[in-house]
Formats: C-alpha cells, sequence, structure tokens
C-alpha cells in the first residue's frame, strides 16, 4: 500500500468518528432540552397571563384601561416564535393558570377564547412576512370585570332603596 492510501483510510476513519461525535451529541442536547422549563414573562400587571419570553410588547399598538369597576386592554407582542408553537404554549399556560378554554377558530390567523369567573382574554395569532422564518404577532384582548361578584353597584353609588308594593 502506498503511503497516500494510508493517509486517505486514516482522514476517512477520522472524519467518521468526528461525525458520530457530532451526531451523539446532538441526540444527547435535543433531548436535555425537553427537561428545560419554558421561558416565560407574565402579560403586563396580568399574572395569570403568560407569553414567551422572546415576545415583546409593541406599546405603539397597545392599550389598556384601569378603573374602580373594569381593567382590561388590547395588547400586541411581537416575536420570532413559530404560530402553532405560540398556540400550544398560550393553551398551556392558561389552562396551567385555570383559564377554561372556551373555542378556537382558524381563518390564515388563528383566534383564541379564554374565559375565568369575571375575566376573559381573546388571542389572536398571526404570522408575519416570511412565514415561521418571520415575525409572529398576538394581540391579547383582555377583560377584567371587579365589580360582578362583589355586592356593589357598577359606578359605586349608594344602592336605590324601595319599598316593597303590598
Amino acid at each position: 500500500m502506498s503511503k497516500n492510501t494510508n493517509n486517505y483510510r486514516v482522514s476517512s476513519c477520522f472524519l467518521v468518528i468526528c461525525m458520530l461525535f457530532l451526531f451523539v451529541g446532538c441526540a444527547e442536547k435535543s433531548s436535555s432540552q425537553d427537561d428545560l422549563p419554558l421561558l416565560s414573562n407574565a402579560v403586563g400587571t396580568y399574572s395569570d397571563i403568560e407569553l414567551p419570553s422572546d415576545m415583546q410588547l409593541d406599546t405603539r399598538y397597545s392599550v389598556s384601561m384601569n378603573n374602580n369597576s373594569f381593567s382590561g386592554g388590547i395588547l400586541k407582542y411581537s416575536g420570532r416564535v413559530d404560530a402553532n408553537s405560540l398556540k400550544e404554549f398560550l393553551i398551556a399556560s392558561m389552562k396551567k393558570h385555570q383559564w377554561r378554554h372556551a373555542g378556537e377558530a382558524s381563518y390564515g390567523d388563528t383566534l383564541l377564547a379564554f374565559v375565568k369567573p369575571n375575566k376573559s382574554c381573546m388571542a389572536v395569532i398571526s404570522e408575519g412576512f416570511g412565514g415561521s422564518y418571520g415575525y409572529t404577532y398576538v394581540s391579547l384582548y383582555i377583560t377584567v370585570d371587579k365589580i360582578s361578584g362583589k355586592g356593589s353597584n357598577l359606578y359605586d353609588e349608594p344602592p336605590v332603596q324601595t319599598k316593597g308594593i303590598n
């Protein structure tokens, strides 16, 4: 055998061993990532609504309201996440916080509806330019009825006294 043939065999064996370590390393890494917790952040002041930490609030298109009887708003977020993954994340996270998944509709965008006593949250998920390689957007429509079930009236006025008819 020539010296070139030996060098070729050694190089080929080295390359095969390197690829083997690469594949084994990737396989171990992907299985260990399943054990990691999802990184998330609460949405605004709503500690029971979470989004992946990659989603960022767009203050230009968001509005919120808070008074004695009602709080809520329209909060718009964007980030580089897969739309289907975001949908599954939202469903799992809302269930974890005792929201009931009230419904879902897909029409190009995905609409998710969640309810709790005195609360509702609708999420509209859409993909921007570039599909799964671009930005994903979510608009959250949140309402919280602060008065329902408290026994007071809507405007914090004293209750109207009525006399019974006999």
